[in-house]
């Protein structure tokens, strides 16, 4: 496996809002060709995983696990360390999409195929890759991340528990305030579902019911929107299970504490990449 730590920079300056804390780093999780037997250079599938934390910070346990995961499918995976507070819109989605254009602009040296590159995202990091599902052609991200060609625009997301509607009493609000910064007129952004249009990528998206951080009816606020543009989507509910699940297993969750029933969701996004068509 290749790994290696990207720095992904973005002029905070130039779109009016404060700095992250940190660095935004994109970390490669490529699979090695010298390690595969008889590769014969076949271009693999690529995943961005964008771990939660309501914009105020990144979980571990939605980052390297999720990543391995797609690794162990024969995928190629990375993992987005974003903008958070006190920084905002449209900071974590201009980083997003430079990360998506430098993947498509590294395929061929990494046998990646670049008509598959996927965005997966977990509770805020699902509002993020939802955020560049809707608004990857939006003035402000093609500004200020510097891309106008298109190569940022995700062939498909992949949405886990995400924050979606900014409705008031049933969204996270942590996530919404932290995504618009104080800003009022950023607010109407925040509301993904109002932005999904014919050009929104399929999508594959699953939630628990029983989420009591962040209510089930953000994914069928998205999947509603989906289908009323008539973009195909695959969406898993799962009557039991608390937010944050991740892979739902021992591998993210004390021994005894997982989740069996949701650990299925990682098999069938594997099984919905490999059949994906455009």
């Amino acid at each position: 496996m290749i790994n290696k730590v990207i720095d992904i920079d973005v002029d905070y300056t130039a779109m009016g809002v404060q700095p992250s804390p940190r660095q935004t780093t994109l970390t490669t999780y490529i699979l090695d060709e010298r390690n595969i037997m008889d590769s014969g250079g076949i271009k693999r599938p690529a995943v961005i995983v964008c771990p939660g934390g309501a914009y105020g910070g990144t979980s571990p346990i939605e980052a390297e696990p999720i990543a391995l995961k797609y690794c162990a499918a024969g995928f190629h995976a990375f993992v987005l360390d974003y903008s958070v507070a006190p920084s905002a819109w449209p900071a974590a989605t201009c980083e997003l999409s430079r990360a998506i254009s430098y993947v498509r602009k590294i395929a061929d040296e990494n046998n990646i195929d670049g008509n598959k590159i996927f965005v997966a995202g977990f509770s805020a990091g699902g509002h993020l890759a939802a955020s560049i599902g809707v608004h990857w052609n939006h003035p402000d991200v093609i500004k200020y991340s510097g891309i106008e060609d298109g190569s940022n625009k995700p062939n498909g997301l992949i949405l886990g528990y995400p924050v979606i509607t900014g409705e008031e009493g049933r969204t996270h609000r942590v996530t919404i305030d932290n995504f618009v910064g104080g800003r009022e007129s950023v607010k109407p952004l925040a509301w993904l579902e109002n932005y999904v249009t014919e050009e929104t990528p399929q999508t594959f998206i699953w939630h628990t019911f029983t989420d009591d951080c962040v209510p089930v009816i953000s994914t069928l606020c998205f999947a509603g929107a989906l289908e009323a543009h008539n973009v195909k989507f695959e969406m898993h509910i799962y009557p039991n299970g608390r937010h944050g699940l991740s892979t739902g297993d021992n591998i993210t969750c004390p021994p005894g504490t997982g989740m069996p029933c949701v650990t299925s969701w990682i098999d069938m996004c594997i099984r919905w990449i490999n059949e994906f068509e455009n």
